[in-house]
């Protein structure tokens, strides 16, 4: 079982945009949100997955995840079965070091919002934050996309 190593940050402005290799259109919503597992269904411009993730370790860093590339079409039908109104964000990936961010910037619930999680190899792993990164929300729940 893979593990799925982030820390998150709020984002100060929008200048990471001219440094973003690519851009994503993003709906997914949860079919658990179970604070021991959740059960995610996310469809990205012709692709979708059906995620699961287990509970954070206390710091909110490391958490097991399994995902999978399901049908586009089983995909939908599974939106009408989830727990709320899916999320819809554009996914901002843009490379840092030899590491890269995610940068979602949130369309609905959450206008205006944008949050950056980066990807560890390691819970320590060092890296240079750029200017446009704010606070650091990492294991803050408020931040969690199934909490939203």
């Amino acid at each position: 079982m893979k593990f799925e190593i982030e820390k998150k940050f709020l984002v100060k402005n929008t200048s990471f945009k001219e440094q973003a290799v690519k851009r994503v259109h993003i709906i997914q919503a949860y079919l658990s949100k179970d604070p021991e597992r959740t059960v995610r269904v996310r469809i990205t411009d012709q692709k979708a997955w059906l995620t699961i993730k287990g509970k954070s370790n206390k710091e909110g860093t490391k958490r097991m995840e399994w995902e999978n590339e399901i049908p586009l079409k089983e995909a939908r039908d599974l939106l009408q079965l989830t727990l709320d109104e899916p999320i819809e964000k554009i996914r901002h990936i843009v490379p840092h070091q030899n590491l890269k961010f995610e940068i979602d910037e949130f369309i609905k619930p959450n206008h205006h919002l944008i949050l950056a999680e980066i990807e560890l190899p390691q819970e320590n792993t060092p890296f240079e934050k750029p200017n446009w990164l704010g606070e650091e929300v990492t294991g803050n729940p408020s931040y969690y996309n199934a909490t939203m």
